[in-house]
């Protein structure tokens, strides 16, 4: 299969799938649910679904377990939506990069404040 027709299906199925948890999931039970990336297989069947649960921690963790539960539903949806031959079975994996990455960004901000800067005391006696 074509890269670009493969590039096609990933980004309609990732629109597909937040839309559908969009619509179908109370945000106060399950936390902000977004969609990072969709890993398809070649074959179109499979796809591993990377998400990031925004909320406290029994949001996140209700949040995982309503997706689980209701995976078929999703599929169904997406299967209205984007039509293929076959429609993807679903696999929910959470993806804490932004988590991390936010944290790195939070330490080094954290370091910055604390140690002074080398240019603002040449700068001071011009």
């Amino acid at each position: 299969m074509s890269n670009l027709r493969h590039e096609r299906v990933r980004e309609l199925l990732k629109r597909a799938i937040g839309e559908a948890i969009r619509r179908e999931f109370n945000t106060d039970e399950v936390g902000l649910i977004t969609v990072n990336d969709i890993d398809v297989g070649g074959d179109l069947r499979t796809a591993v679904v990377f998400i990031t649960i925004l909320g406290n921690p029994t949001q996140q963790k209700n949040g995982l377990q309503v997706l689980e539960q209701n995976r078929i539903l999703i599929q169904s949806l997406v299967a209205k939506s984007v039509i293929l031959k076959y429609t993807p079975t679903l696999r929910f994996i959470v993806d804490d990069s932004i988590v991390r990455g936010n944290r790195v960004l939070q330490i080094l901000d954290e370091l910055e404040k604390s140690s002074p800067v080398e240019g603002s005391s040449t700068k001071e006696r011009k």
